[in-house]
């Protein structure tokens, strides 16, 4: 007897992968271990690794976080790396940058904590700057201010130069949100810059913000790439590495690997293919690979 055969419907489909992937994140003890932050001097610009997309920046003096994630669950998938840094270890924060409303990236649990931890050092919450359609989700979390960009939008706040820039992504919370923002950031401050791209595939726009903007340090996504259907919104290694040739920074750190399991690739396959690219392209020693709480100093 002939059967017809249904598509699933999108949310079924996803909320199974997403179970799966639930269930894979406890099979493993968290590894890593979180340190203390390395303090650099006005005049140097400090980049931290914090896992996954999570930055501290220091640059022109101020302190700059973005897409905090220091919660060891979103929700119920756990993550596999602990974050390099405690938030009760943060020097205060000047400002956050969020790219995109995913939970990966704009977690309102480590946004609460930061905004308190702030408070108690300084007596002030630190600014926040969104993608325009995402200030809804932090008004209430308890910052100074609350800043909305959209692409090549500049903004001057807290001494530093900030220019949202254009990636290949989406940007909803939940399935149907899909009228908010997304994209990445250039700051600038002090003779240098540093390019944060969000969640993006490979896409043609990286030629420009090079060209425009003149990165010194490009922090670029390199895993959640398999099945080849990811690449419609995330960059694979060699992409990636594509990517910073365009973009013509003069160092790249990864990022968008190992803390969370969302693609299907092995966890350690993303910095084994980055390293295999980087030297064909023979830009090795232009790659830092950081370690969760470890710093890119410069100057």
């Amino acid at each position: 007897m002939a059967q017809v055969l249904q598509r699933r419907p999108f949310v079924v489909t996803k909320l199974g992968q997403l179970w799966r992937l639930v269930r894979e994140s406890h099979e493993q003890p968290m590894a890593g271990v979180s340190r203390l932050p390395e303090l650099v001097t006005p005049e140097e610009l400090g980049v931290t690794f914090i896992g996954h997309s999570s930055f501290l920046l220091q640059v022109g003096g101020k302190n700059v976080l973005v897409d905090p994630v220091f919660s060891k669950r979103l929700i119920l998938l756990r993550r596999q790396r602990r974050a390099g840094l405690l938030v009760k270890d943060l020097p205060a924060i000047d400002l956050v940058l969020l790219t995109h409303a995913h939970m990966d990236h704009l977690d309102m649990a480590s946004l609460r904590r930061v905004v308190r931890a702030t408070l108690r050092l300084t007596g002030r919450a630190p600014e926040v700057v969104v993608p325009k359609g995402v200030e809804d989700l932090v008004a209430r979390l308890g910052f100074a201010r609350v800043h909305e960009m959209e692409w090549w939008q500049q903004l001057e706040v807290q001494r530093l130069r900030v220019t949202m820039t254009p990636c290949r992504h989406w940007g909803a919370r939940m399935f149907n949100d899909t009228h908010r923002g997304y994209g990445g950031y250039v700051v600038e401050s002090g003779g240098y810059s540093v390019y944060h791209s969000g969640d993006t595939a490979y896409f043609d726009g990286f030629r420009e913000i090079g060209q425009r903007l003149k990165p010194e340090v490009a922090l670029l996504p390199i895993g959640a790439y398999f099945p080849d259907s990811y690449r419609a919104v995330h960059t694979s290694p060699e992409e990636a590495a594509r990517a910073f040739v365009e973009v013509g920074a003069e160092w790249m750190v990864p990022m968008h690997y190992g803390t969370f399991r969302l693609g299907r690739e092995p966890m350690d396959e993303p910095v084994q293919r980055l390293g295999a690219e980087a030297g064909r392209l023979e830009i090795r020693e232009r790659v830092r690979v950081l370690e969760e709480g470890e710093t890119l100093r410069l100057g």
